[in-house]
């Protein structure tokens, strides 16, 4: 591929009382203006969560009119779909210059809940959605592989920690977290506590891909787009093959294959770590560590405090982009994994970025 992430840049965060609509063009207009570009330069959109048309109801307030467009609904991953779509897309002349954003306000506007789940022969049970099927995929993997609740709480610790460096986390200045505070906080469905599970904020974030060609002509360097993939798996529990098995393991596979590189390649992760039990088993399932071994791997991860201590707008693929691009402009990492995933384990797409040699 030829194409790179020329500006990333988050909209406000935590619990702003702004609408989605502002929130958004605060971080398109950030993002833009990180790649030294203005909204005249913009012809393709990429966007979800406004409304029934989202893509059309964005663009039409910001005043634009693209070229190409797409709001593929599919969770979390959608964002680094986006990435796939838009490169493919500005590779083939139909846009120059795309914009990936997104934002929430759910904090200000408390619409975040935890519901039943419509499946007939689940709902029946009244499981959390999605929190008790994340616990029990936690269930499972700690059953399988002899391990306890202090082992999944270490990595909200580890979190926490990183958030500690990061001004714009929702955490920054709470101080370090114990393994015993983890345990005992309430629980939200077993094995998993409050603290297992991501944040609930406001906030957002874009990212501005263009060719690499150009990019190189603008003020910040790029991160080169050199592999995409991803995987649709199940939309129910009922129909998950192995609760141990997701589709990151193609996802993952496809995209390192594309960028021509191993895990051992790779200087960072961002990876989507909606509960504690999504970084081992994410881990594992992109093949950073071996079955069971997760919590082991060493490589940087999540380094802005991820989606359990930094933020959670109800996506957060975006702000994983957002973070790697910040990896890779700002410290000595030369290549980023940044992995998406959305329901409940129901979707993965995978991003490698590079630096441009």
């Amino acid at each position: 591929m030829t194409v790179a992430i020329a500006g990333a840049a988050e909209c406000d965060l935590g619990k702003t009382g702004l609408d989605v609509l502002t929130l958004q063009s605060q971080a398109v207009i950030r993002a833009l203006t990180d790649a030294g570009l203005t909204l005249s330069d913009v012809d393709g959109l990429a966007t979800n969560n406004i409304g029934r048309f989202p893509v059309i109801q964005l663009a039409e307030y910001l005043g634009l009119r693209p070229r190409w467009c797409d709001s593929t609904f599919v969770g979390g991953s959608a964002f680094e779909m986006y990435v796939a779509r838009a490169a493919q897309a500005i590779d083939a002349g139909q846009c120059s210059t795309v914009v990936i954003s997104y934002a929430s306000n759910q904090r200000s506007a408390r619409s975040r809940t935890l519901t039943a789940a419509g499946d007939e022969y689940e709902s029946p049970y009244r499981p959390l959605y999605p929190a008790s099927y994340y616990a029990m995929v936690a269930q499972r993997y700690l059953h399988t592989y002899g391990l306890d609740r202090r082992h999944l709480a270490q990595v909200a610790v580890s979190a926490r920690e990183r958030a500690q460096r990061n001004p714009k986390a929702w955490t920054y200045g709470a101080g370090p977290l114990t393994v015993e505070e983890v345990l005992a906080a309430p629980l939200v469905s077993s094995p998993l506590g409050v603290l297992d599970c991501c944040l609930v904020t406001d906030g957002g974030g874009a990212v501005v891909l263009t060719s690499l060609e150009r990019a190189r002509d603008l003020p910040r360097p790029p991160a080169v787009v050199l592999g995409c993939g991803e995987m649709l798996d199940h939309t129910s529990m009922a129909t998950a093959k192995d609760l141990l098995r997701t589709g990151a393991v193609e996802s993952g596979r496809t995209a390192l294959r594309a960028a021509g590189l191993t895990p051992a390649d790779i200087d960072v992760i961002q990876l989507y770590d909606a509960f504690t039990i999504s970084v081992p088993l994410g881990l594992e399932q992109l093949g950073f560590a071996a079955p069971g071994e997760g919590l082991s791997v060493t490589t940087p991860m999540n380094t802005g405090g991820g989606g359990l201590a930094y933020c959670h707008p109800g996506q957060f693929g975006v702000l994983l982009l957002v973070e790697a691009v910040r990896q890779l402009r700002e410290t000595s990492a030369e290549t980023a994994l940044v992995h998406g995933t959305g329901g409940i384990f129901s979707s993965h797409a995978t991003v490698i970025l590079g630096v441009d040699r």
